[in-house]
C-alpha cells in the first residue's frame, strides 16, 4: 500500500520537472499533532516528528533518536533510515538533482537547515500528497476568562506591542496558532490533543489587530463582545490580504511562517526575521496558571494512583492496550478532565525500548510478570496539561534492572534537587541528570526534559532541558524532568515529572507538580545516598498528604506501602 502511494508520487516528477520530493511531518500551521499527516500517509511512520524524501529511484525517512527504532519497525521495507542528528540530508543526498516540496509547509529556516544551498529546491503550490483539502471541523473557537488565564488579552496585547516598539518596527506576523490562542485567551478544538484554533494574526504597532479563521468557527456572539477591535478576516483570503499589506518592518516568526508567506510579504515590506516574542511570554506562567496547573496535576495523580493500584493487584493478563484504556478510564472519573494531550504510550518489555512507542493490534502485547511496563501519558484539564512517566513491575526482578532503574532515578533527583542559581540553563541539568549512567557507560538518546504549555501544548518552546539549550531558566517556567534508559529488544526505563521553578527570596528551585510514587520494587536502595532517600520519603509524604483524601482505605494503604 505504502509502495503504491510512493509510485504514485514519482508518477508526478515528471510533470513538475523534478528529481524528487521532500514530505514533511508538520501541516500547514506546524502543529505538533499534524492533520492531515502527510508523512504518515506517504512513510506509515506516525511518529512526532520526522522528515522523508522520494527521491526516483530511493526512499529516505530522516528521524531523531527517539524513533529510529519506530521508524525501522514501520517504515524499514520502503525507506533507508537516517538518525538526522549524525546525518542531515544535504550530507546525504547528491547534490546536483532538482527537490520540490511544498512553501506553505516550509520555513526558510528548516530549508536552510536541511538542504542549506546545496539543491535546486522548487516550489509546487499543488499538495502532491494531499488529493484534496480535508473537511475542517466546525466546531467553534471559545474564550477562557480571565480569572482563568491569568491575565487578560489587553495587557498580553500591550507588552507584545512593547516589544514591536523597541524593535521598531510596525508590525508583527503570528503564526503558530498556540501563540495567537495566548494573546486573545482563545482557544478551539482543532487539534487532537490541544485545544488549539488553527487561526492566524497580524498585529500593528498601533494595537489594530487582523485575525484570519476559518468565519464558520465564530458565533456572533463572539463577534459581538470579544471582537469589537478585531477585524475578522477569511483564512482563505490571506495571501490577498498580505499581498495588499502596506507597512516599513513586519517581524515574522522563524519557526512558523512559511516560505509562501514569506515570500508574498518580502516583496513590498521589510522583513525581520526574529523569534515571535509571544514564545518568551507564554513560557513563564504567572499565579494564576501555575494555581491551575497544580490543581490539574492532583487530579492526574489521582488517576494515575488509582491505576496504579488497579494493575499493580491485578489477578488476570491484560494487554497494553487494556492498560491504556484503563488509565484514561480513570482520568474519566474527574469532571474536570477533558482529553489525552498526546498518544499514551503503554509498553511492555522490549516495546519500552521503542521512545515513542503506540500500542496497536497488531504489537499490542501482554503484559508479563517478568516484564518491566513503561507507560508515558498526560492530560488536558480544566485548566492544565499534564505529562507523566512510570516505569514499574508487576514480578521479581533482576540486580542489573533495578541497577539500571535506580542510576535513572538518581538522575532524575539529582535535577529535582538542583541549585538554579547555579544549574541556570538546560544543557547543565542535562549533563546533570546522565552523570549516574554515564559512569557505568550508558546513555538515552533523548533531551531530559521539555517546556509544557498551560492549556495548550505539552511540549512547548523555547525552553527545555537538553544539550544545546542554553536559555535561562526562570521562575514561572513549567518543564519536565525525564531521564531514561533503554535496552533494544529488551527493555526501556524512564521517569518523568513536570515541575515548575520556584523563587523564595534570593533561592531559585524546582517544585514538583507531579504527585505519584515510583516503584519501591524497581528501587536498589544501596545505590542511593542518604540526600536521595530523603528526597523519596519526603516525595512521597507531599503525594500522601495531598491525595489520600480522594483514595479509597484500600487504595491509601497500598500508596503507604511505597514509602
Amino acid at each position: 500500500m505504502i509502495s503504491g502511494k510512493i509510485e504514485k508520487l514519482r508518477n508526478k516528477f515528471i510533470k513538475f520537472n523534478i528529481d524528487g520530493y521532500i514530505v514533511p511531518k508538520n501541516d500547514i500551521y506546524f502543529s505538533e499533532y499534524s492533520s492531515p499527516d502527510r508523512l504518515k500517509l506517504i512513510s506509515n511512520f506516525d511518529g512526532s516528528a520526522g522528515l522523508a524524501i522520494i527521491l526516483r529511484d530511493k526512499n529516505y525517512l530522516f528521524v531523531d533518536g527517539r524513533y529510529t527504532i519506530q521508524a525501522k519497525f514501520q517504515s524499514g521495507k520502503n525507506f533507508n533510515i537516517v538518525e538526522i542528528h549524525k546525518k542531515l540530508p544535504w550530507e546525504v543526498l547528491k547534490h546536483e538533482i532538482k527537490i520540490g516540496y511544498n512553501p506553505y509547509c516550509f520555513t526558510s529556516l528548516s530549508l536552510r537547515r536541511y538542504f542549506k544551498n546545496y539543491f535546486v529546491l522548487k516550489p509546487i503550490y499543488s499538495d502532491l500528497i494531499i488529493k484534496s483539502k480535508q473537511r475542517e471541523t466546525n466546531k467553534k473557537f471559545y474564550f477562557i476568562k480571565d480569572d482563568i488565564s491569568g491575565e487578560n488579552s489587553k495587557s498580553k496585547i500591550n507588552k507584545v506591542l512593547k516589544f514591536l516598539h523597541n524593535d521598531k518596527s510596525d508590525c508583527l506576523f503570528v503564526t503558530a496558532p498556540e501563540n495567537v490562542a495566548w494573546l486573545l485567551n482563545l482557544r478551539g478544538k482543532d487539534s487532537p490533543h490541544s485545544p488549539i484554533p488553527n487561526c492566524r494574526l497580524i498585529l500593528k504597532k498601533s494595537g489594530r489587530i487582523f485575525l484570519f479563521a476559518n468565519k464558520s468557527k465564530i458565533s456572533n456572539f463572539f463577534l459581538t463582545n470579544n471582537l469589537k477591535k478585531i477585524k475578522l478576516i477569511d483564512e482563505r483570503k490571506i495571501n490577498i490580504f498580505l499581498n495588499e499589506l502596506i507597512s516599513k518592518k513586519i517581524i515574522l516568526d522563524r519557526l512558523s511562517c512559511s516560505i509562501a508567506y514569506e515570500n508574498i510579504i518580502k516583496k513590498n515590506i521589510n522583513v525581520s526575521n526574529k523569534y515571535d516574542p509571544i514564545y518568551n511570554l507564554k513560557s513563564i506562567k504567572n499565579n494564576i496558571e501555575i494555581k491551575n496547573t497544580i490543581k490539574s496535576h492532583i487530579f492526574d495523580g489521582v488517576a494515575v494512583i488509582k491505576f496504579l493500584y488497579w494493575l499493580k493487584n491485578l489477578k488476570k493478563n491484560i494487554t497494553e492496550l487494556d492498560a491504556e484504556k484503563k488509565l484514561n478510564f480513570f482520568r474519566k472519573k474527574s469532571k474536570n478532565y477533558l482529553f489525552p494531550s498526546f498518544n499514551t504510550i503503554a509498553a511492555s518489555g522490549p516495546n519500552g525500548a521503542i521512545i515513542h512507542y503506540r500500542a496497536n493490534k497488531k504489537s499490542n502485547r501482554l503484559i508479563k510478570k517478568e516484564d518491566i511496563f513503561l507507560f508515558d501519558s498526560g492530560g488536558q484539564y480544566k485548566y492544565g496539561t499534564t505529562d507523566i512517566t512510570r516505569t514499574i513491575c508487576l514480578g521479581k526482578q533482576s540486580n542489573k534492572i533495578k541497577n539500571i532503574f535506580s542510576y535513572v532515578l538518581k538522575g532524575h533527583i539529582a535535577v529535582a534537587n538542583a541549585n538554579l542559581n547555579k544549574f541556570t540553563r538546560g544543557h547543565l541539568l542535562d549533563t546533570l541528570a546522565r552523570k549516574f549512567l554515564k559512569k557505568k557507560g550508558l546513555d538515552y538518546p533523548h533531551g531530559t526534559g521539555h517546556g509544557v504549555g498551560y492549556f495548550l501544548n505539552v511540549h512547548e518552546g523555547p525552553i527545555a532541558i537538553s544539550k544545546g539549550y542554553k536559555i535561562m531558566l526562570r521562575p514561572g517556567h513549567v518543564i519536565s524532568n525525564e531521564p531514561g534508559f533503554y535496552k533494544k529488544g529488551e527493555f526501556g526505563i524512564r521517569l518523568e515529572n513536570m515541575v515548575y521553578i520556584k523563587k523564595l527570596q534570593d533561592r531559585i528551585y524546582f517544585k514538583n507538580l507531579t504527585l505519584v510514587p515510583f516503584d519501591k520494587d524497581l528501587i536498589n536502595f544501596k545505590l542511593l545516598t542518604k540526600r536521595e532517600k530523603e528526597y523519596l520519603i519526603n516525595y512521597n509524604l507531599e503525594i500522601y498528604s495531598t491525595v489520600e483524601k480522594f483514595l479509597t482505605y484500600e487504595e491509601k494503604f497500598w500508596l503507604l506501602s511505597q514509602f
